[in-house]
């Protein structure tokens, strides 16, 4: 069995390209914020997603690590991909959306980092009523996707995963979706 982390800054089409490839590949797919947000609840810390980012930060350490675990375990039984954040953009800087205590219960197979041209992501994020986004400029974007590229393959060193990058530009999906799943497949 494999376990898959896939990531895409947002406005790449991770998600848009995800889910049409689920329709062709044997794979579960996991959301990393779901996973944590189930735990929390069953435990009683929170009521709803929003509340995780208000506990204690020691306190997420530990549903980070417990939901890398459940994650781990599902993947033994089942191909899994895991859909999350290779990086956050936050104003004090860029943090790693695996730490350590999180890749060292994972041990992914591989990484796949969806990309895109930074001015289709602002056009996609302008366009998406769904989101709530900070507009950003294309130099900014870019460095998101650059950021992504160096976590990924430090995250790869650590686990002895490989990294795949995959572009996604627009009016292109069906063989966007056509080379995730080649790669999935594997």
């Amino acid at each position: 069995m494999k376990l898959v982390v896939l990531t895409g800054i947002p406005g790449s089409g991770s998600t848009t390209l995800l889910g049409r490839a689920l329709e062709k590949v044997d794979y579960v797919h996991l959301n990393y914020g779901d996973i944590m947000t189930e735990i929390a609840i069953k435990d009683g810390l929170v009521e709803d997603r929003d509340s995780l980012r208000k506990l204690p930060a020691e306190t997420q350490k530990d549903i980070q690590a417990k939901a890398a675990k459940e994650i781990k375990a599902r993947s033994e039984n089942d191909n899994v991909i895991v859909d999350t954040h290779c990086t956050i953009n936050t104003p004090a800087g860029f943090l790693p959306g695996l730490p350590i205590w999180v890749l060292e219960q994972l041990q992914p197979d591989l990484f796949i980092l969806i990309e895109a041209n930074p001015d289709e992501i602002i056009y996609r994020r302008l366009n998406d009523d769904t989101r709530e986004r900070d507009l950003q400029k294309a130099s900014e974007i870019q460095l998101h996707q650059e950021m992504n590229r160096a976590t990924s393959m430090a995250y790869a060193t650590l686990t002895g995963a490989t990294v795949k990058i995959l572009r996604n530009p627009d009016n292109h999906l069906d063989v966007s979706v056509s080379k995730l799943v080649d790669v999935l497949n594997l």
